[in-house]
């Protein structure tokens, strides 16, 4: 049953989080580094949600995974905060272009007021939005420690916790909603659960703009790719993509994507393809 009023968001930045194993991890010193470095390079395991975690309850088994090779997934109060920090080092920063371009592509939607960065992590797309004009931004993620992270460095933006296929919130309470890789990090059965809830929220006229990870990324590497200028940015994305662990890229790349978004009610206005990320922009129909 769809919500009929906003979720109240927690107090993230002051919450207490209980710490998980891998924040038992001394990332100070040369002992430590060595076990953190044999962690990426060992058996993943599910990730162990510790006693009195909020939302342990929400958490679907899908998202219990060591994504991008992170020792307990996203669910730390240490490893979490490393990672928010290094993801747009390690994209050049491809990132912030992009996330500047969202929030522009979002904002082109009737009103400015009332928009949702699903899958937030560490904020950054809610906070481009709101530096851009958006009001009334929210950012939603299942995971606590990313929320806290965000919350303490955006403390413009609301934080709530959930998830992409259950939104918890009303009928056409958005005017925009922005999803930055996220999709290809759920099944596919979650992915057409989570378009359908994004039109549900979206009011008509209202867009959608999606940026995910490009599948030239998984394709193999040629001598050629180095030649043009710039090229060598090819070879790095590909290495990088490789040496993650992301168990539903190979499903996502399978998508039609156009035609999951017209499934789900939606009017495609944008498909661009480039490398390292695609991007689509979608809008609901008006009536």
């Amino acid at each position: 049953m769809a919500a009929t009023a906003d979720p109240e968001p927690r107090d993230w930045a002051r919450l207490e989080l209980p710490p998980t194993w891998a924040d038992e991890l001394d990332l100070g010193s040369v002992r430590g580094l060595r076990r953190f470095f044999r962690i990426l390079r060992g058996k993943r395991r599910p990730v162990e949600l510790p006693p009195g975690m909020p939302g342990a309850d929400l958490i679907p088994n899908y998202v219990r995974q060591e994504f991008h090779n992170l020792p307990n997934g996203n669910y730390s109060r240490k490893i979490t905060r490393g990672y928010s920090k290094g993801f747009d080092i390690s994209m050049l920063g491809v990132m912030r272009r992009l996330r500047r371009r969202m929030a522009k592509d979002l904002l082109a939607a009737p009103g400015r007021d009332g928009l949702l960065d699903v899958g937030t992590g560490s904020g950054r797309l809610a906070a481009a939005i709101h530096a851009r004009g958006g009001r009334d931004v929210w950012g939603l993620d299942p995971s606590p420690y990313l929320l806290q992270h965000a919350a303490r460095s955006h403390p413009e933006v609301r934080f709530v916790q959930g998830l992409a296929e259950d939104l918890p919130f009303a009928d056409e309470r958005f005017c925009g909603i922005g999803v930055c890789f996220v999709l290809h990090e759920m099944p596919p059965k979650q992915v057409r659960a989570a378009l359908r809830e994004m039109h549900r929220t979206l009011r008509p006229a209202g867009r959608l703009v999606i940026v995910e990870p490009s599948p030239e990324q998984l394709q193999p590497w040629r001598l050629t790719d180095v030649l043009p200028l710039r090229g060598w940015r090819r070879v790095y994305y590909r290495a990088l993509a490789r040496r993650v662990f992301e168990p539903f890229v190979p499903a996502w790349h399978k998508l039609d994507k156009v035609d999951l978004l017209r499934a789900a009610g939606f009017e495609v206005l944008d498909d661009v393809h480039g490398m390292p990320t695609c991007r689509w922009v979608a809008r609901k129909p008006s009536c």
